[in-house]
């Protein structure tokens, strides 16, 4: 059994904070996870193809993290709207311009938003990380013209990227949701330390691991805005031209996500002193998105990895959604069996499609 557990290979099981929640995704599901208003753990569950299965191209080394890199943002947003849905507390009436948008469009409301914001997260990235930091080249293209002198000109500009970004979390931590956000981020990270050391699913044995975890993408922020530098000086434009260098910038933006990628896994799995060292500084950019979660936010994360790995448990009651509906994190366990009564009155709740309105809260606290 031993030789066995050794010869199989590990996957990654990679996740996201939600609003008052956690995201976990496993090769063949994604599981999100929200703790409600009333204490119960609303947890839905979705199958889910990495693009790399359909289009074995798409999994090539520096191809994968180009295409991981939309992929991410695109689930991200989504599961960001998902969960806000699950928690139930956004249902207001549309408005009528909304209605009349949606007339128009023939689309629904919920792709509409989403949509928007999509967009406006598009514009807001590419001015602050691309427009800015290029307008500050040219300025300084001003001072030091001279073709040798642009090695210093993008290192500045990129190092202005990065000022940016730490600036831009800051301004974010600010808004409390944000750092409640950032604590399930850190019960994240605990859950997945827990997992990768075989470890059963508890509260006390992920709060044992620390809130840092090597392939975060925060730490892959940070090698993207590092490799760009490198990268923008060997074969990006160095000339005067506003608009040729913001696009040259824009066009290596899948080439620099594609290498910086792959350094992102080798750093990540391995544990020699070497790439220690080099992983350390993203290590260290996580220490503004992840804070230290109670054991009620791990409480989610547990039940959000329990799904992911295992599917839905079959005693839970649903949603008219056909989310499962947890009173304790252990329900979400697979080998957990539920008491006779609870059980029935389960099967029952499913039946008759219904949620009971005095499920009892739970009375562990979480990240």
């Amino acid at each position: 059994m031993k030789k066995q557990q050794e010869t199989c290979k590990r996957v990654d099981i990679g996740g996201q904070a939600v609003m008052e929640g956690v995201m976990m995704k496993s090769p063949d599901a994604i599981a999100i996870a929200v703790r409600r208003p009333d204490n119960t753990i609303v947890v839905r569950h979705n199958p889910y193809e990495s693009l790399a299965k359909k289009h074995k191209w798409m999994g090539w080394p520096f191809v994968r993290g180009t295409v991981s890199m939309f992929t991410m943002f695109s689930q991200g947003m989504s599961t960001l709207q998902q969960s806000t849905d699950m928690l139930g507390i956004l249902d207001e009436e549309p408005t009528k311009f909304e209605m009349w948008l949606s007339k128009k469009l023939g689309k629904g409301i919920d792709k509409i938003v989403m949509a928007v914001a999509i967009v406006l997260a598009v514009v807001l990235s590419v001015g602050l990380f691309f427009v800015l930091p290029e307008l500050f080249a040219k300025l300084l293209k001003g001072f030091w013209p001279e073709p040798s002198m642009s090695w210093l000109v993008n290192l500045l500009s990129g190092l202005l990227r990065i000022a940016i970004l730490v600036g831009y979390i800051l301004f974010c931590a600010t808004v409390p949701e944000v750092r409640r956000t950032f604590e399930y981020h850190g019960a994240e990270h605990k859950t997945v330390y827990a997992n990768e050391n075989d470890l059963p699913l508890t509260p006390e044995n992920a709060q044992k691991f620390g809130t840092l975890h090597p392939r975060c993408g925060t730490s892959f922020l940070l090698i993207v805005f590092v490799i760009s530098i490198v990268l923008f000086t060997l074969v990006g434009y160095q000339g005067g031209a506003f608009i040729w260098r913001l696009l040259s910038r824009l066009a290596l933006l899948p080439v620099v996500a594609g290498i910086s990628y792959e350094v992102l896994k080798r750093l990540a799995h391995s544990q020699s002193a070497l790439t220690k060292a080099l992983r350390w500084p993203g290590m260290q950019m996580q220490r503004l998105t992840t804070r230290p979660p109670t054991d009620a936010m791990v409480e989610v994360a547990i039940v959000a990895m329990n799904v992911a790995l295992h599917g839905l448990p079959a005693h839970a009651k649903r949603t008219p959604e056909g989310w499962a509906v947890l009173r304790d994190y252990r329900e979400s366990d697979p080998g957990y069996t539920p008491p006779v009564g609870d059980a029935a009155a389960d099967r029952g709740a499913e039946t008759s499609g219904t949620m009971a309105g005095d499920m009892q809260p739970l009375t562990a606290a979480l990240d």
